[in-house]
């Protein structure tokens, strides 16, 4: 799967929050600041060639939806990442964000948690 820019990974987080959308319906959706209608349409049928989205015409407009759920590109991007940046060890991620002190207490104390939950469930 390719990996998105930026501006086309914002426009799929929209669609995937939306379900389906027309551009104009899109562009409200976006940070400032606001993209113009064209670059949005651009974008979009960037994204439909690359096989992330789909739409259904409705006359001379276009609804569009996501091809590629959030869960699969978010397994497949993340995966990348820890090979990319961490040398595929997610505890060398792990270590980094908590000793950069990206992460509160709380936030290790929970995924402490989430870690021995999933230990219990393998050794089953």
């Amino acid at each position: 799967m390719k990996e998105l820019t930026k501006a086309e990974e914002q426009i799929m987080q929209v669609l995937w929050r939306l379900k389906e959308a027309f551009v104009k319906d899109i562009i409200p959706e976006l940070p400032e600041p606001k993209p113009a209608y064209n670059t949005v349409s651009t974008i979009v049928r960037i994204l439909e060639k690359k096989g992330f989205v789909s739409h259904r015409a409705f006359g001379k407009t276009h609804q569009y939806f996501p091809l590629v759920t959030k869960e699969d590109y978010t397994k497949t991007h993340m995966g990348s990442f820890v090979k990319n940046y961490f040398s595929n060890s997610f505890e060398q991620m792990i270590s980094f964000f908590a000793k950069e002190k990206s992460m509160s207490v709380h936030e290790m104390e929970e995924i402490l948690k989430i870690m021995e939950g999933e230990i219990k469930k393998q050794k089953k």
